[in-house]
């Protein structure tokens, strides 16, 4: 399987609200120069003491007329509040997932599936967190969905959040709207816990069809499946787990890991021993973006 990262435009709206208040400066202006003759200038009135606070009183009815400056202010106010979220564009609809990083020089993807779990997660946190490098979590919404907590410290250490589903189905044997709802729903819990959906999401066991390529896309996700797989799921040993890493190891290389589905003490302990190896080997350990 193989690879190919909007804020908000408030801008728009704030050169809009300006151009309302220039323009009423600009009508202000001209509205205050009295009708006199044809091509004369209206006379230079003499000075006048600076008249007091209560002064509005006094004001004739053209000036009563003029639009008052602080409504633009106004307006802007619940404009902005309550802008809708822009929504991201679509990617292509692909025909198979994307299995590494092509022309990304000497880097290498650390991926990791299946939680977030509290008995794991932390663990792989605080080894990636140590190293100073960024990775993947693939999560599953029921996983997630009791562990917001861990899904707010992944985003904030800069990791990428993709979608794993719901309950981690074999997608090939789910009808379309099944097919939606577990990416859907997972993408919901991801929102809910750091303001913004996945940008990646990754079939169980690798097992992708059209529906998934299709609803993915229109949830505005990219496909990654990997190119070295650790196995780790079957608990082989840590050195096991070390060495397929470090012997799949190549520019642009996915590789897969687990944090949960399972006893993943082996992976944990795996990752403190192959991080710093890769490091040492000069990859520097990196992230897709879009």
């Amino acid at each position: 399987m193989h690879k190919d990262q909007l804020p908000v435009h408030r801008r728009s709206v704030l050169h809009w609200a300006a151009a309302l208040g220039g323009a009423a400066v600009v009508g202000g202006l001209f509205a205050t120069e009295p009708g006199g003759a044809p091509g004369r200038p209206a006379p230079r009135p003499a000075p006048v003491p600076e008249p007091e606070p209560a002064a509005p009183a006094a004001a004739g009815p053209q000036a009563a007329a003029a639009p008052r400056q602080a409504a633009s202010s106004y307006r802007l106010q619940p404009m902005t509040a309550h802008a809708p979220r822009v929504r991201r564009a679509r990617p292509p609809v692909r025909t198979r997932p994307i299995l590494e990083l092509p022309g990304a020089g000497r880097t290498i993807v650390l991926t990791f599936d299946d939680g977030p779990d509290p008995r794991y997660t932390p663990g792989v946190l605080a080894t990636l967190r140590e190293f100073r490098v960024p990775a993947m979590f693939f999560v599953c919404g029921e996983m997630a969905q009791y562990h917001p907590d861990l899904l707010r410290e992944m985003a904030d250490d800069g990791h990428v959040i993709g979608n794993h589903t719901w309950s981690h189905p074999l997608v090939p044997g789910l009808t379309r709207p099944e097919v939606r709802r577990e990416l859907a729903r997972t993408c919901e819990v991801v929102d809910r816990a750091v303001g913004t959906g996945p940008l990646w999401y990754r079939a169980p066991y690798g097992a992708w069809n059209r529906h998934s390529f299709e609803i993915g896309a229109e949830l505005g996700m990219e496909p990654l499946a990997w190119s070295v797989d650790t196995l780790d799921w079957t608990e082989p040993g840590t050195g096991t787990i070390v060495r397929r890493v470090m012997d799949g190891a190549a520019p642009g290389a996915v590789v897969l890991s687990h944090d949960a589905g399972g006893n993943r003490s082996q992976s944990v302990a795996a990752l403190r021993r192959y991080l710093p190896r890769l490091l040492e080997a000069g990859y520097r350990v990196t992230v897709p973006h879009r």
